[in-house]
């Protein structure tokens, strides 16, 4: 974990140095594997949506203007600015105070919805086993327990988090290998389906994709604990992607050769599909594996996200306590604190998650990519050991994919409703109230500093 030198404020970050460094190159690409991807579940929505050809165009196309723009951007600011915090860090840094503190506030916003999609997957999947997990309440209540199982994994350090990250990422993958030789070398299963046999919205479809694509970034966070940075980051964000883009497009394609029809799919059909390609034993091999994505995906998130409260803290944002570690270099306070955020979604749909999800998390992208931006031009002699190359055209150029995702991730919003807790909500105004709330919690939290600041010059002067 990383602690403060030298002093600091909110609207001069401080300065991390490093005390441990625990992730090793092979521990952050199975990590971000799990942060990003977790394998192909979660395309399900994307196949029933779209069908296989536009389904096949949009895994190409997404990870061009979406996937790679991100990698890149978090390969060169990891390896220039290698603290903890990452994102928050950069921005606070480029942008000031207020974007930093807004970016911090989007992130923290968008994995409220984001980390109860996992739990959500792991219910659905174990479903198939045990049918009672069907009924809400229990599987809400499954949901909460795995929040806290992987919590209590979290504080055991992030060398058991990425250690058992690569454990998983081979267990949860030798299926979908199998799944992919049967489909494309047994004789096919289906006859005549169309390859846009789909049913729904292509946008929907994309968003999706995204969805399945994002959070290259919450790699950073971790930064203070990795050995050597500098070179771990660019290693996983080139290693990364290219997996991930192969480890969708295969078994896509051999459902696809296979003829199996995705009409009327959701989350939970690999194992249908699985059961029709390989029988009862790899029906249970894709529905463990769909149950080690949700713990997979949430452990290695939860690592992530609860290194933000922890540098906010370090800045003043939030109370010290968000600050302390426990013995094995964790902030046990913001884990605890984070977990009991991330059960409060767990009552919302899969795809109403993945749409609030989206749309709120790529506004914060979108903060970074102005980061990136400004601090080529405030900063062009910052020590950047991987730099994206075409100069300030070429950064400016990269963020042009992501801006119209997320442009279309916002039109998309303003279409979309949710229900939370009776109360029906537009998604966009939703969206809307995220960001507000962050320029009122800005507003408090700045008061607060102030006062600090007082009550510390009136006890010095006492001295």
């Amino acid at each position: 974990m990383s602690k403060t030198v030298g002093g600091g404020s909110p609207s001069s970050p401080q300065i991390r140095t490093v005390a441990a460094r625990k992730l090793t190159t092979l521990t952050l690409i199975a990590a971000t594997f799990f942060m990003v991807s977790g394998g192909p579940f979660g395309l399900e929505e994307l196949l029933s949506n779209a069908g296989y050809l536009p389904s096949v165009l949009v895994l190409i196309i997404v990870p061009i203007t979406w996937c790679f723009p991100t990698a890149l951007m978090v390969s060169e600011l990891s390896a220039a600015i290698p603290v903890d915090g990452g994102y928050y860090v950069w921005v606070m840094r480029a942008l000031g105070p207020f974007w930093g503190f807004q970016e911090a506030w989007l992130s923290l916003a968008s994995s409220i919805f984001d980390m109860a999609l996992y739990p959500t997957v792991f219910v659905l999947y174990a479903g198939k086993l045990f049918p009672t997990l069907k009924n809400p309440a229990i599987g809400m209540l499954t949901g909460a327990i795995i929040i806290a199982v992987c919590a209590a994994w979290n504080l055991s350090g992030v060398r058991k988090v990425g250690n058992s990250a690569v454990v998983m990422a081979v267990v949860l993958l030798c299926p979908f290998l199998i799944l992919s030789a049967k489909a494309f070398f047994s004789p096919t299963i289906g006859r005549g389906v169309a390859a846009d046999a789909g049913e729904g919205t292509l946008l929907t479809g994309v968003l999706v994709a995204m969805w399945n694509f994002m959070g290259w970034d919450n790699a950073s966070t971790v930064a203070g604990e990795v050995e050597n940075p500098s070179r771990s980051y660019v290693r996983t964000m080139f290693i990364a992607p290219l997996s991930v883009a192969v480890i969708y497009l295969v078994p896509v394609f051999a459902c696809w050769k296979a003829g199996i029809d995705p009409i009327g799919w959701t989350t939970g059909s690999w194992s249908d599909a699985a059961l029709q390609v390989g029988g009862q034993g790899l029906f249970l091999g894709i529905v463990l594996g769909g149950m080690i994505f949700g713990l997979g995906v949430f452990n290695s998130l939860a690592m992530s996200y609860t290194r933000v409260p922890y540098a906010m803290a370090e800045d003043g944002w939030l109370p010290k306590s968000f600050t302390r570690l426990n013995r094995f270099g964790v902030p046990w306070i913001s884990v605890l604190a984070c977990s009991t955020a991330w059960v409060a979604a767990l009552s919302l749909g899969f795809v109403k998650l993945i749409e609030l999800d989206v749309a709120i998390y790529g506004l914060s992208l979108l903060l970074e990519s102005a980061a990136l931006i400004a601090l080529r031009i405030k900063e062009p002699n910052l020590p950047r050991p991987f730099r994206i190359p075409g100069g300030l055209a070429g950064v400016i150029g990269l963020s042009l994919g992501p801006l119209v995702l997320v442009a279309l991730a916002v039109i998309d919003s303003y279409h979309q409703h949710v229900t939370y807790f009776g109360f029906t909500f537009n998604n966009l105004a939703l969206s809307c109230l995220v960001i507000v709330g962050g320029f009122v919690q800005y507003k408090f939290s700045t008061r607060r500093l102030r006062a600090d600041s007082t009550v510390r010059a009136a006890a010095e002067v006492a001295e």
